[in-house]
């Protein structure tokens, strides 16, 4: 057993004696590729996410050296038509860039070669050795040994992520690897890279083209395998007495085409041994200060924030991303880099983002308050002025600021936003048309009071009563605020919301909450000219 080559299964059999969901399937998928044109697989996802665990898996899988069969027999896995055809089967070598980058940052090219070469001398000491060049090496190892290698590569893009200038080197070494048939053909069955950021791009294509690319923006067959799906956190809080509703509302969020849910698995795992739902992912991970992607200053980065932080999902352009941390040409390239570090979830049908869920919620809400732009400082005492004027029942203070805002969105243009009452009708994908105008308030509404996170959770079409409320932020347990029922009306009063509140029930919704509530009923003219269209906003107390 070695540290590069072959390094057997003790690090899945500790993954197997812990808390975890064995992602085996994935196993199936890479035997599909194995000596086929598609033979190389590369895996995005970010942090915490399992990558690790699931290079590991592969590792005790095929590795030749070790009987791993008591560790996959009773697995998914074992079903797979070639399962027996190929466990340990393989040479393995497998290079962990981070811990490789702790042995030597600056020199990782020839460090690789050299200790790879040294461990392949060690098992097989007839192996000629070429000094100059490394694939010929390996060639002659495949040629003594009748048997072709399976690459394993973690944290492939580390180099790539913190030491820029090797950058160039390490991916003509890549290259050399992998980019010509013959060589790669001769030396490797399959390989598999897994890391933060799908590959580099040269240019407008990617500097490794013959890898098969799964990313967070398209992951294809392997979206069940980026995280825990639904079912198998059902099944985690039944085996171990964890709150269901609590863990969907603070680690899911994620999707992808077929598989709809899918949770942070490092965060599920820690809620459920220690009891206790926090923000794990984010703070453990080393993932690069969120700060320090927000604060730049590319147009409309600050408002499109405070929407997302405020609920609001917002469309992004993925395709020119660059693939690495420091290229960034616009806005849609600062929020593409946060879909693959795991910050924002993306809808591929709709090519819309959003804030996930609870943990990274919190996350972006402390963030926020440390940003040192003029636009964002602007736009956090808005909103923490706006809740102010709510809480103290000030209805012409909230109206006005709702009216604000919503003279902005208009102005921006923004899709999502164009409304009738503005002049514009919204198309569906079908073709029909529809009116937009209480959906266009509620988006408005989210913004105005994005800065809610530090004392409020946010429902929306909660049912109650006879009905559903349009939004209800609810205090979170150390506040001292009252719990909020808004109704938002289009043409009619803003007193007439209020009605409807109350006849409907609508504070029926939290039903036992010992708190004070307030209703507010927010409404806008439709039929006044453009620019003179006035916002009301009537606030009352509820009395049960």
């Amino acid at each position: 057993m070695g540290t590069y080559l072959n390094p057997g299964n003790n690090g899945f059999a500790r993954i197997r004696n812990d808390l975890y969901v064995v992602k085996s399937g994935l196993i199936g998928l890479i035997n599909e590729s194995i000596d086929t044109p598609r033979c190389l697989t590369c895996v995005s996802r970010p942090r915490r996410f399992g990558k690790s665990f699931a290079a590991k898996m592969l590792c005790a899988y095929y590795d030749k050296t070790c009987d791993s069969s008591a560790l996959f027999d009773d697995l998914i896995v074992a079903g797979d038509k070639r399962y027996s055809e190929y466990i340990n089967k393989f040479d393995v070598i497998y290079l962990d860039m981070t811990n490789i980058m702790g042995e030597e940052k600056n020199e990782i090219v020839p460090y690789i070669r050299q200790s790879v070469t040294e461990e392949l001398v060690s098992a097989y000491p007839d192996l000629k050795v070429n000094k100059e060049s490394f694939s010929t090496t390996l060639i002659n190892t495949v040629e003594l040994t009748g048997n072709k290698f399976i690459m394993i590569i973690d944290e492939w893009d580390a180099p790539i992520r913190e030491v820029p200038a090797i950058q160039r080197e390490y991916l003509e070494f890549l290259r050399m690897l992998f980019k010509s048939s013959g060589t790669t053909d001769r030396i490797f069955a399959a390989a598999y890279m897994t890391g933060i950021l799908p590959i580099k791009k040269d240019g407008s294509q990617s500097a490794i083209s013959d890898f098969e690319e799964f990313t967070m923006v398209k992951p294809r067959q392997f979206g069940k395998y980026v995280g825990f799906t639904e079912e198998e956190v059902i099944n985690l809080c039944n085996d171990y007495d964890g709150d269901f509703a609590k863990m969907k509302q603070w680690y899911d969020g994620y999707g992808f085409r077929g598989v709809p849910s899918v949770y942070n698995p490092n965060s599920v795992m820690k809620a459920l041994r220690y009891n206790d739902f926090d923000s794990y992912w984010t703070q453990t991970s080393a993932a690069e200060s969120l700060m320090g992607y927000i604060s730049l200053d590319f147009d409309g980065l600050s408002r499109t924030v405070a929407e997302l932080i405020g609920g609001v999902e917002v469309k992004v352009d993925t395709k020119n991303f660059a693939n690495d941390l420091v290229t960034f040409r616009n806005r849609d390239d600062v929020l593409t880099l946060l879909i693959h570090l795991g910050y924002l979830a993306y809808d591929e049908e709709t090519q819309r983002v959003r804030i996930p869920n609870e943990e990274i919620r919190l996350e972006f809400a402390r963030t926020v308050r440390e940003v040192r732009r003029d636009e964002t400082i602007r736009r956090v005492r808005e909103s923490d002025q706006l809740i102010a004027d709510t809480v103290h029942m000030d209805g012409e203070a909230v109206a006005r600021q709702i009216e604000k805002i919503h003279g902005e969105e208009a102005e921006n243009g923004k899709p999502e936003l164009r409304f009738a009452s503005f002049g514009y009708r919204k198309v569906q994908p079908s073709g029909s048309t529809f009116l937009n105008d209480e959906q266009a308030l509620r988006s408005v509404i989210k913004r105005a009071y994005f800065s809610y996170e530090d004392e409020y959770l946010k429902f929306e079409e909660l049912p109650a009563g006879d009905g559903c409320a349009d939004i209800v932020y609810f205090p979170k347990k150390d506040s001292m605020l009252p719990a909020l029922v808004i109704e938002l009306k289009w043409n009619k009063s803003a007193e007439g919301a209020i009605e409807q509140i109350k006849d409907r029930r609508y504070p029926d919704a939290i039903k036992g909450y010992g708190g004070d509530i307030l209703l507010v009923g927010i409404s806008y003219d439709r039929d006044a000219p453009v620019g003179k269209r006035k916002h009301e906003c009537v606030i009352e107390k509820y009395y049960p």
